[in-house]
């Protein structure tokens, strides 16, 4: 469980408990004084208006993306929200149907495209449930080693991009060299570093190159460092835990009946994580902890989230460890392209390179369901084959768009300042939401 620390700051009586502890829901916390959940209305019935309608968005910068929240206030209390999304609706899933299964993973780049790399992993292992087929040992190490660098990407960049929401700029700085830094050993690896392509059904795109252990293990030996500076410099901060502590909470039952997943079920109590309960990749062979909170606010989520890199550069050391040798890619000339030297040299091997990316591969009919835990929550694609080339039916399970259903019950009765740090505590992504 993820300790819940004593802020040890100067918040003011008000802005702790008879324990020491910070207070916590129905009371907001801001600036160090505590305001309850009462409208001004309520409070001073002189001073009572009638209720104003706002919009945040969808062009506004602490949505994280074309996002629109129209909020119904009482002052500046929310009485009501209501999320609009649609406006960045890219067709994903449709254009899945007329696309091979190979060309389906740069599409899988953009819809996380913090996390391109696990979607890429994502969606490989559910093509090869449909195929059949076992990927070798050593594929499934490298997927897991691009798995926890793509977690780590993504939570430094809702770390430092909630910091700056939130006021405070150093850690965006200093968080953000060390995505450069995974950036870059991504690059070396496959040549692309945002949207990344990573995987192939049945292996890897490519192998990585010598030497780049060396760099993975320089970035696993230095982050931890720059992680826990950022992490000091918010979590004993005043204004920090006024704009985090109390805001947003979500008990345990409110949290599974929302269907929510991720950091965001794991800050509410509940240590559920696809990589422990529904294991894939042998993750289940791995040394680590599912971090969870106690009062599922913002600040747990904080707490969460920063917890969970670290757990993910304990499952990089062991991944780094056992890399085994031997092909990234499975021996079934079904899905795996013929080398390329014999490509070019042999006729037998051009025609079938030829048949192969023009026709495509073709998995059996039928269906399968393949779940992960992404950075996000769960992330499940769904795929239905005919066995034909292309899928009849792709269909994506974006963590994103649950948990962003739970934000009208997260901001109401909070003040409109807090609806930017609720909503930055979601960690969404609007290309996953508008699939």
């Amino acid at each position: 469980m993820t300790e819940r620390r004593t802020i040890e700051v100067a918040l003011g009586t008000s802005g702790l408990d008879a324990n020491g502890l910070p207070l916590r829901a129905p009371l907001v916390v801001h600036g160090g004084n505590a305001i309850g959940l009462e409208t001004t209305a309520s409070m001073e019935p002189e001073l009572s208006s009638d209720h104003m309608l706002i919009n945040i968005g969808p062009q506004h910068p602490a949505t994280h993306g074309v996002l629109r929240l129209v909020l119904e206030l009482d002052g500046e209390t929310v009485v009501r929200c209501i999320p609009h999304i649609g406006y960045l609706h890219c067709g994903f899933e449709k254009i899945g149907e007329y696309r091979q299964y190979n060309q389906i993973i740069p599409w899988t780049d953009r819809e996380d495209y913090l996390n391109s790399p696990g979607n890429n992993v994502a969606f490989a292992l559910g093509c090869e449930r449909l195929f059949g087929v076992e990927i070798t040992p050593r594929c499934t190490v490298l997927r897991v080693i691009a798995m926890e660098l793509s977690r780590i990407i993504s939570h430094v960049v809702w770390l430092g991009t909630t910091s700056v929401d939130l006021g405070a700029f150093t850690p965006f700085l200093w968080l953000y060299q060390e995505r450069e830094n995974v950036y870059n050993l991504l690059e070396g690896w496959i040549g692309a570093r945002l949207t990344t392509s990573l995987t192939r059904v049945g292996g890897m795109a490519a192998d990585i190159p010598d030497g780049w252990l060396d760099g993975l293990k320089a970035f696993i030996k230095g982050f931890p460092k720059t992680l826990d500076e950022s992490v000091r410099m918010l979590e004993t901060n005043a204004i920090w835990a006024g704009r985090t502590v109390g805001l947003g909470a979500m008990n345990a039952e409110e949290a599974v009946n929302a269907g929510l997943s991720g950091p965001m079920l794991r800050a509410s109590g509940v240590a559920y994580d696809v990589r422990k309960d529904v294991p894939y990749l042998d993750y289940e062979t791995y040394d680590f902890d599912v971090p969870v909170g106690t009062v599922g606010d913002v600040y747990d989520r904080f707490l969460v989230r920063v917890d969970e890199m670290r757990q993910s550069i304990r499952i990089l050391e062991q991944a780094v460890r056992r890399l085994p040798d031997g092909p990234i890619n499975v021996d079934d000339p079904r899905l795996i392209l013929p080398p390329k030297h014999k490509a070019t040299s042999e006729m037998e091997s051009m025609i079938h390179h030829f048949k192969l990316v023009m026709e495509g591969p073709r998995p059996p009919a039928g269906e399968c369901y393949v779940a992960v835990e992404s950075p996000k929550g769960e992330k499940g694609y769904y795929m239905v084959s005919d066995g034909s080339a292309k899928p009849v039916r792709w269909r994506i399970r974006p963590p994103s768009f649950v948990n962003l259903s739970a934000i009208p019950k997260m901001v109401e009765g909070h003040l409109l300042s807090d609806v930017i740090a609720i909503n930055a505590s979601i960690d969404i992504v609007m290309g996953e939401i508008d699939r």
